[in-house]
């Protein structure tokens, strides 16, 4: 079965979609971002069999969201984040305030987040670049921008 190509849409939640849409990638994303680096680490930790992982991380990698450092002399490599893949982790700390939100139940957040700045257990707040207020979907109205579809 072809997949579709969400990237070429004049869309940016389509083509972010295309980089990371598929349920295995945030999740790799994860893991890297926590440090774990190693193929082996990354397969034990999410179960996820050798040809799923590999197809995941060349895509990670071909897409520049993660990048390959190898470390021996065997053809072995660990996946670091790229700058464009640090940013993606932004994302996934807003699906993770929604998650806790929404699905958590009475466990409560599987992980919390202490802010470098501060010290404190915090989350997530999406605000306005330019004034520093709340900015959810009912405080935007979406316009067209320069690369809009015709």
């Amino acid at each position: 079965m072809q997949r579709t190509n969400f990237g070429e849409m004049a869309c940016s939640i389509a083509r972010t979609l295309d980089v990371v849409g598929e349920p295995w990638s945030p999740l790799i994303l994860r893991d890297v971002w926590v440090g774990m680096t190693r193929f082996d680490q990354l397969q034990a930790d999410l179960g996820i069999s050798r040809k799923v992982l590999t197809e995941r991380l060349n895509h990670l990698v071909d897409q520049g969201v993660l990048e390959r450092r190898p470390y021996d002399n065997r053809p072995r490599h660990e996946y670091h984040l790229t700058v464009k893949g640090a940013e993606l982790v932004d994302l996934l700390m807003v699906m993770t305030r929604w998650g806790d939100k929404w699905l958590a139940g009475e466990a409560g957040p599987p992980v919390l987040y202490r802010h470098h700045a501060c010290g404190e257990i915090s989350q997530v707040d999406l605000r306005c670049t330019h004034c520093g207020e709340p900015m959810h979907a009912g405080d935007i109205d979406p316009l067209p921008g320069p690369g809009a579809a015709a």
